[in-house]
Formats: C-alpha cells, structure tokens, sequence
C-alpha cells in the first residue's frame, strides 16, 4: 500500500506530473469565505461557483454530507468539493467535521481517481475550521485512498 506524501507548500499548486484533483472539505449550508476555500478562489473562479450553484439547487441534485463535486479548473487539474462538515459553527453537536461523511466522499473520490488516473492533493482536510483531528483522518484516507493505490499529498503551508 502507498503511503501519504507530505509535502511543504501550497495544495492550490500540486507539485505531481499527470492529472491532478485537489481535494478540500465544505460544509452543507452553501457557505464559502473562510479558511482553505480562499485560496481556491484566489486561482479560480469555477469551485465556488459550482459550489453555490450545486447548494441553490440542491432539491434536484445529490447536494448533501458524503457527497462529491468535481469541478475541472485547468487541463489536468480539478477541485473536489466534498461536503465533510455540517454547518459552521461549534455547538452541543460538538465540531462540524463529519468524519463518516469525509469516509463516504473519499470512496467515492477514489473511484473518480482511478477513472481520471488522477494523483489526490490536499490541505490536511477537516482539521482547520471544521475542527477535526489529523488523528482520526488519516487512517480514513489510508483505507479509501490508499488502499486503492492513489498517490496522495498532503501539504503543508508555509
């Protein structure tokens, strides 16, 4: 099994050849403007119209915890919008990180991988303003991900 790749630097400027989707957590209310989203948008416009677009009419669509949007942002790249987060805010539900749903949209991301034959790259997801534990991350990315041969990167800011 292939291990995570952890990186320094910037997951908006995957350092791997070949097709590339960077992965990153949203919440299900449809509210984009904090924490790793900015940086999505600072290189493109497409995620978080796609994004607002896949919550405005989330009545007929898959809208919903657990579920994938991929978005293509340049000829080899694409964002993953996962939603892994209820709501915003910590509260008597504890923090909003999901991890079950973060389980439930990595399967399916992998399967999108293998299709695209795509490398995964990544902040370390639900572990800023979701307020999830890297802890307990990890080994979901090592039995979705990994676990299907992916190359994975994790990056670090600087």
């Amino acid at each position: 099994m292939k291990t995570i790749q952890y990186l320094k630097g910037d997951a908006t400027a995957p350092q791997a050849k070949g097709i590339k989707i960077i992965t990153h957590i949203c919440n299900d209310i449809g509210g984009w403007g904090k924490g790793f989203v900015l940086a999505v948008s600072k290189r493109w416009e497409a995620p978080e119209k796609e994004y607002r677009n896949w919550h405005r009419f989330s009545s007929k669509n898959n809208f919903a915890l657990g579920e994938i949007q991929l978005v293509q942002v340049e000829k080899y790249i694409y964002v993953a919008n996962i939603i892994g987060q209820k709501g915003i805010k910590t509260g008597n539900n504890g923090v909003p990180v999901r991890y079950d749903a973060i389980e439930k949209a990595l399967e399916k991301l992998s399967d999108e991988a293998l299709l695209l034959n795509a490398s995964i790259h990544m902040p370390r997801i639900g572990c800023g303003l979701a307020g999830g534990k890297w802890e307990e991350i990890e080994p979901i990315i090592e039995r979705t991900l990994l676990a299907k041969n992916l190359e994975v990167y994790v990056y670090d800011f600087e």
